[in-house]
């Protein structure tokens, strides 16, 4: 199987890491998604991954919290599965680091994108933890920041579903879903495949998008061999 795809950054929520508990972590799950990433590794694809903390914490459930301070918390989960995949992926002889948007030397190193192309260049998967690393920002919007700064030629959004909707299919069965997007579409329809922020940087930096369901984790060697899967967004 060819691929399509060099270097992708590869969007894993934190609760496709949980499972069907949907809470905690799941680690046949993991080591399933692992396995995938292992194999598009073997094929020379350069993988960068952002993973969300939601299998941990949600900010919004986090009874009033102030907001600076729930979202701090955010970035220490996901962190905790930046530092699981990454363990995962070494226990499979894949090459892995870890590194934080908020200095947690010696847990991770602190990153820059000079270190993460280089280790990118020398083939480990590079683990991006701590979102941007500043309150008011999605784990989304970090996904097109570190896409964009290493170059990626596109970014995995791994799903709980096979693509983007017109609207919800689980509350419409008819609800129709796009093959193809431009960001404009998604940005007019007011369509949920990532906040805000992160469409206008990606469509800033046309970086395309390809969305797709996680629960089959060899869909993530189907996306980066560009086979018709999913809903893909572009300019």
């Amino acid at each position: 199987m060819s691929i399509k795809y060099k270097r992708v950054l590869l969007k894993l929520s934190g609760e496709s890491l949980a499972g069907v508990n949907k809470i905690g972590i799941d680690f046949d799950v993991v080591r399933e998604i692992c396995k995938s990433i292992k194999c598009c590794v073997e094929k020379g694809v350069q993988i960068g991954i952002v993973v969300g903390g939601g299998n941990f914490w949600r900010g919004r459930s986090s009874g009033g919290m102030d907001r600076t301070c729930a979202d701090h918390v955010g970035m220490i989960a996901t962190v905790m599965n930046s530092l699981i995949i990454s363990e995962i992926l070494e226990e499979m002889g894949v090459s892995s680091s870890v590194q934080t948007s908020i200095n947690m030397q010696p847990i991770a190193k602190y990153y820059s994108k000079k270190s993460a192309v280089e280790c990118l260049n020398n083939g480990e998967v590079v683990i991006f933890g701590g979102g941007t690393g500043s309150p008011f920002f999605s784990t989304d919007t970090a996904a097109s920041l570190r896409a964009s700064e290493i170059k990626a030629d596109i970014v995995l959004k791994a799903t709980m579903v096979d693509g983007v909707y017109e609207c919800d299919p689980k509350l419409n069965p008819n609800c129709i879903k796009y093959d193809r997007l431009s960001f404009s579409e998604i940005l007019e329809k007011d369509l949920r495949v990532m906040d805000g922020t992160a469409i206008l940087m990606c469509k800033e930096n046309n970086m395309p998008i390809k969305v797709f369901n996680i629960d089959k984790p060899e869909n993530i060697v189907k996306a980066i061999s560009g086979e018709p899967i999913g809903t893909l967004v572009n300019n």
